[in-house]
């Protein structure tokens, strides 16, 4: 069975590629335990200087794979909140990497794969990439996620996207702060290069302090993140297993338009 995460290591940078180009590197269940997996060893080992996020294909992350939404949505409301949680700490992770991170967003990001830019230190992406959180067009909410978009595009930003569920640009993206940088699809991997040579030119342990310290400033810590996953995972747990969000999902897998549409 083929990875659904590709390794790759080259003078202290880790590239973690999501491998599932068949399906806009679209999130499982797997997917979710080996990107968490190998995000905990580039934390723990010290050749690794910098990690480098990005998608194998067209897309960067397409969000949540169908046939996992599928068995989701027959599946109880304990097992939707073991579920979420599963997903939770895969972003904590991220969010908290005692590394500096970098998300090359090579494609579309969708609802989860947005999540993970966000949770990146520094996000580039090519200029025709779209984004949405659309998870209100099932009758959900991006509950597992919205800890770290908000941190990346505030509340103001958070409440229009959370609430139309809209598509948008990467040029909107870099305007509300969900990419630094926008750029041409041939000048991706020259943005990124450019960005790691100046990550290397930093002390190692005064990065992992800087890093600390923004989100000291910020409130946001691993333990209140913790702690707040375990509301989050509640709420989405509820919700998937509501009438609306029945409804939502089946209408999303059976290509129909939900009962509240206008």
């Amino acid at each position: 069975m083929t990875s659904a995460i590709q390794t790759a290591d080259h003078a202290g940078i880790r590239e973690l590629r999501l491998n599932r180009p068949d399906v806009h590197n679209a999130f499982d269940d797997r997917l979710i335990a080996e990107l968490t997996a190998a995000l905990q060893e580039a934390g723990r080992d010290p050749a690794v200087r910098v990690v480098v996020l990005t998608g194998e294909g067209a897309s960067f992350s397409a969000g949540a794979d169908l046939n996992w939404m599928r068995g989701m949505a027959k599946a109880s409301e304990a097992e939707n909140r073991e579920d979420s949680l599963r997903l939770a700490a895969l972003m904590r992770t991220l969010q908290f990497l005692p590394k500096p991170t970098v998300a090359r967003v090579n494609g579309a990001a969708y609802g989860g794969g947005v999540g993970l830019i966000a949770c990146c230190d520094i996000a580039i992406g090519v200029d025709s990439a779209k984004f949405g959180l659309t998870e209100v067009r099932l009758g959900l909410v991006p509950a597992v996620i919205s800890p770290y978009v908000m941190a990346a595009i505030g509340v103001r930003q958070a409440r229009r996207l959370f609430l139309t569920g809209e598509i948008f640009d990467a040029e909107t993206a870099a305007r509300i702060g969900l990419l630094h940088e926008v750029v041409a699809a041939e000048y991706l991997d020259d943005s990124v290069h450019t960005v790691l040579k100046q990550l290397a030119k930093a002390g190692p342990s005064a990065q992992r302090e800087a890093k600390q310290l923004a989100f000291n400033m910020h409130g946001l810590t691993a333990t209140a993140a913790e702690r707040i996953d375990l509301e989050n995972a509640a709420l989405i747990a509820r919700l998937r297993v509501s009438e609306e969000g029945q409804e939502g999902l089946g209408a999303f897998l059976d290509k129909r338009a939900p009962g509240w549409t206008c």
